[in-house]
């Protein structure tokens, strides 16, 4: 038998193998066209990172849901009508201006889909999940240009199928003053994993 290959597949490499076997289940009746083009929809309207941005958003107006949601992120995020698969036990870390956290799965790539949508595809690659472990701090400032100061603990999070795990990231200098809709354009979903920052607020 011939050795499995491990490289990493290229984005037009994972392009191609999804659209063939798309295309293969629709030609044996197992899905249709609609039902493949509903199920984008829904990852892409109703359930992902537009969602844990608005609790987000939330969670930086609302002292008291910020509360609810470090204690009980589930709970909180089912206040707002949001949960179902890959969510019911979620679990949020609050980056602060001493600890910064990132998330990952070693293992595979669970991970938080209601809040967060499908997980890309570095998130699921080998490499990735061993490196963010040993050496969070490179990974951050060469991988994500996303350098954390010295001065700033930096812990990782390993998420697991009991355990999913996501970032309540530091709100923005200078956004006392914008409304929840603005907060929400601004929180992308790396800084929701940990690997990115939150947007600047436009001048």
């Amino acid at each position: 038998m011939a050795p499995t290959d491990t490289r990493l597949r290229t984005q037009a490499e994972i392009t191609a193998r999804v659209r063939a076997l798309e295309a293969l289940l629709i030609e044996k009746g197992v899905l249709t066209t609609a039902a493949v083009d509903r199920l984008a929809e829904i990852y892409e309207n109703e359930v992902g990172p537009q969602l844990g941005a608005k609790v987000v958003a939330r969670a930086w107006t609302d002292p008291a849901f910020k509360a609810r949601l470090l204690d009980d992120a589930s709970a909180a995020c089912a206040e707002m009508g949001i949960g179902g698969l890959q969510g019911e036990d979620m679990v949020v870390v609050e980056n602060t201006d001493a600890v910064h956290n990132v998330i990952v799965c070693t293992l595979c790539s669970c991970y938080p889909w209601p809040v967060l949508g499908l997980p890309p595809n570095w998130y699921k690659a080998p490499p990735f999940r061993a490196r963010i472990v040993r050496e969070p701090r490179k990974v951050l400032a060469q991988d994500f240009r996303f350098p954390i100061p010295d001065s700033v603990e930096i812990r990782v999070w390993d998420s697991s199928s009991e355990l999913r795990y996501w970032v309540l990231p530091r709100r923005p200098e200078g956004t006392e003053g914008l409304s929840a809709e603005r907060l929400r354009a601004l929180v992308t979903r790396n800084s929701m994993i940990g690997v990115g920052p939150v947007a600047a607020p436009a001048s």
